[in-house]
């Protein structure tokens, strides 16, 4: 604990006079336990925002699930559902044994770490219990992603395999990369060991979480292809819109509530002056991130909202709020070292980087149920540029640690150093994720464990998959039912072909 109280004996006892050695010895005594009791509260306090953090993390997988149920048919609401329970369940077992080691385990050359599995030798003098929940809550975050990109054409087992992989080794080698001391790109290097002299920044894991996410669920929707009835034989793009706009909206509350942990919790510690003896420090530092998030998302979202008025004549929900999220993920980079301004300029060119993604997916006919790729990958990749563009030198100093002559913002007067390692962040990543997970994908693929039957896509997975559905409905593209309700209501009725009369 920095700024700890000392005492010595020799220096005391002249003070006190002749034969006062013992009283000196006491009062020293006194001093070291009561510097023992700070220091006690100090990790105490840490640790427990640590934890608060990771519970405000997890809760971001709540999110997950309702914005994925929402997006999807209501043909596959339970299939959807129980993908998203698994990633954390099988994302919990297989970080535990592999993820965390890889990422935060003594480095190999600064690629892979290699000590810790199954947390042994733990906990060590610089990680605690809490810190291991906080990045294992981050792990199945990526894996979360990457599921709606795949949403309501795969093979159950695929789930399975892509979630364990994923968070066991792909997301945790990124993250050495990054968050490790010991990585090859980390700005907590040495000085002159860091790349380009900086290190990348990454802050809360715009691309170390989110560009992972969103690329490996960008190169299993490729390699699976797009859903039945999505695109025309002509090209033209058909919505298949999720049942549940309600869904959407309740898990986007979650998922921005959630991300008060996700950004301002990186900081791991709240206990730490920037100024001793004054009211600025890291808790400062904190409320500033809150900040910074809240206006990329708001700004993000609002955009969207005149951005989709413009282009389709309507005010969508569902748009405004994958542009909040799509804000969220930009700034995630960099949430912490940048002006509250700064953060507009993030959320507003996010929003953009989104809605061109979504029209470029439409035209190369992608498919992403949840727009997954688009949001997490585009978005986020922009976050690192934005980092290299507007990092404060002061708010670098402060989060990273001193260093005279750090590389900061191009648009800040700080040159082009840090722009340069952002986008070595980008091409590494990107890279990395597809020489893993599109290997992987195309594995399943031939291996004819990828995509379900046409017969089951069309009928949907919870009824041929998961034994039911989760709850009576009818689909509005559903033609038999169509059928069946003119029958029903016969002609003149007062309720149009696209609505359901009430049942007697």
């Amino acid at each position: 604990m920095s700024g700890a109280l000392t005492c010595s004996v020799s220096d005391l006892s002249a003070m006190l006079g002749p034969n006062t050695t013992a009283a000196a010895e006491y009062i020293c005594g006194q001093l070291g336990t009561v510097n023992n009791k700070f220091t006690d509260a100090a990790y105490a306090v840490d640790n427990t925002y640590l934890l608060f953090s990771a519970y405000l993390v997890f809760s971001m997988q709540i999110g997950f699930a309702m914005l994925c149920a929402g997006s999807v048919r209501a043909k596959n609401t339970m299939n959807i559902m129980l993908t998203n329970v698994l990633d954390a369940a099988a994302g919990g077992l297989f970080y535990y044994l592999f993820g965390y080691a890889f990422a935060f385990g003594g480095s190999s050359e600064g690629f892979i770490g290699r000590h810790n599995f199954a947390l042994r030798d733990f906990p060590t003098l610089t990680s605690d219990y809490s810190f291991f929940i906080y990045q294992w809550s981050f792990a199945i975050a990526a894996a979360g992603i990457t599921s709606g990109s795949i949403a309501e054409r795969t093979q159950f087992v695929a789930y399975l395999i892509y979630s364990s992989f994923l968070t066991g080794f792909v997301y945790p080698v990124v993250s050495h990369w990054f968050w490790s001391p010991f990585g090859w790109a980390s700005p907590f290097r040495p000085a002159e060991d860091r790349l380009f002299n900086t290190g990348a920044i990454d802050f809360a894991g715009s691309g170390v979480v989110h560009m992972v996410g969103g690329i490996a669920g960008l190169w299993g929707a490729l390699i699976e292809g797009p859903r039945r009835g999505r695109f025309e034989k002509s090209g033209r793009a058909i919505a298949l819109r999720g049942h549940s706009a309600s869904l959407v909206v309740l898990g986007t509350f979650l998922l921005w509530f959630g991300w008060y942990g996700f950004n301002p919790g990186s900081f791991t510690k709240i206990l730490v002056p920037y100024e001793t003896g004054s009211s600025y420090g890291q808790w400062s530092g904190i409320g500033r991130t809150a900040i910074t998030t809240t206006l990329a998302g708001s700004t993000a979202a609002l955009t969207t909202l005149f951005g989709k008025r413009l282009l389709s004549g309507h005010w969508n929900v569902t748009d405004v709020c994958n542009g909040l999220l799509g804000g969220f993920a930009a700034i995630t980079g960099g949430c912490s070292v940048v002006e509250p301004w700064a953060a507009i300029v993030c959320g507003f060119v996010a929003a953009l980087v989104l809605i061109g993604c979504n029209k470029l997916a439409e035209i190369v006919q992608y498919d992403d149920p949840l727009e997954a790729a688009q949001l997490h990958g585009g978005c986020s990749a922009w976050g690192l540029i934005f980092v290299g563009l507007f990092a404060k030198e002061k708010y670098l100093n402060e989060v990273y640690g001193e260093t005279p002559g750090r590389p900061y913002g191009l648009l800040m007067g700080g040159g082009g150093k840090l722009l340069g390692a952002q986008l070595v962040q980008i091409l590494v990543v990107a890279g990395w994720v597809s020489a893993t997970m599109g290997t992987l994908f195309f594995l399943l693929k031939r291996l004819g464990l990828l995509r379900i039957s046409e017969k089951d896509e069309m009928a949907g997975m919870d009824m041929t998959r998961h034994g039911g559905f989760a709850y009576m409905y009818y689909d509005n593209d559903d033609e038999s039912h169509r059928a069946i309700q003119l029958q029903r209501v016969g002609p003149g009725s007062p309720f149009p072909r696209s609505v359901t009369p009430p049942r007697a």
